[in-house]
């Protein structure tokens, strides 16, 4: 007790001689686990900003993913209740794969095209062609799941045959939209930094060449190469593990327009000259386009990506 006194006494005269005790330093947090929380608050608020963007600048791409995706989420229950199965997986698979996909292009498309000098008409006119189109063909897709028969390259029935002639005819419609992407963002000034308009730029070109890959597997009216589809494949996605299979190197290429652009706006925001900028974001996006056409070539050789 006398120490504890002693100890009150002595710091009660060192206030009183007009003296401040020395501030301790904070201590920083350099735990790894605590820059992952703050990295994904950081992702969690950009998206919701992203989000409440496309909502309001174009709606109709907002709410049809929104659909889409409410719809996916029935395909999980599907998957649990429903143990039907297509080619060696379960029936709802594919339009769940679908609706995560195309959700996720609507809403890139959705915030994009607030970047082109559009008038309001033509960007209504877009997003309208755009959301409708995708929405038809993943209500094709979705019904053809629900009675246990292939969407795609399926023409066993003149029925089935006319469904896959109309998601051919929609897949036509956005490509035409791409296109038109590629030559507004070559011609036109951007709201954006180069870098950015330039990663766009080379994001839709990839792009495009996914779509061409798309139209070499209804050429030859499968995915596989060397096996017939469906047997041994990769969780959820089901990509060939037997033999090589298309369907990669056009997923890669589909989400070219994500993966480029995100790229180059994390560059621009790193104190560089706008030319290292667009150096940085050609080198990247040519190591991705590499990537793609390795893994095609690899897939029409008849090699899976993942041998197991």
């Amino acid at each position: 007790m006398k120490n504890q006194d002693s100890a009150k006494i002595g710091l009660i005269e060192f206030y009183e001689s007009g003296l401040q005790p020395k501030k301790q330093r904070a201590v920083k947090d350099y735990s790894p686990l605590n820059s992952v929380f703050k990295l994904f608050g950081g992702l969690r608020s950009n998206t919701s900003e992203l989000l409440a963007l496309v909502k309001e600048k174009s709606a109709i791409l907002y709410w049809t993913s929104m659909f889409i995706l409410l719809i996916g989420a029935g395909c999980i229950t599907g998957i649990i209740i429903d143990d039907r199965t297509l080619m060696g997986v379960n029936v709802w698979i594919k339009p769940l794969k679908f609706s995560i996909s195309i959700a996720v292009y609507l809403i890139t498309v959705g915030y994009l095209i607030t970047k082109y000098p559009y008038s309001n008409r033509k960007k209504i006119i877009i997003n309208h062609i755009t959301a409708w189109s995708l929405l038809l063909e993943f209500a094709i897709i979705t019904y053809q799941a629900s009675r246990g028969v292939q969407s795609h390259y399926n023409a066993a029935t003149p029925f089935d045959a006319i469904l896959f002639l109309l998601m051919g005819v929609f897949v036509g419609v956005n490509v035409i939209t791409m296109v038109l992407f590629i030559f507004d963002t070559i011609r036109l000034k951007l709201n954006t930094s180069k870098a950015m308009q330039w990663g766009i730029l080379l994001g839709w070109t990839i792009v495009l060449f996914g779509s061409w890959v798309g139209g070499q597997m209804i050429g030859q009216v499968a995915h596989n190469v060397g096996v017939a589809d469906g047997g041994p494949g990769l969780p959820l996605v089901n990509w060939s593990t037997r033999g090589g299979d298309l369907r990669i190197a056009h997923f890669f290429a589909l989400h070219a327009i994500q993966i480029i652009p995100l790229f180059a706006l994390w560059v621009s925001k790193k104190r560089r000259s706008g030319r290292a900028q667009i150096i940085a974001v050609t080198v990247f996006a040519l190591l991705f386009a590499l990537w793609i056409g390795y893994i095609f070539y690899q897939a029409k050789q008849g090699i899976p990506m993942i041998n197991l």
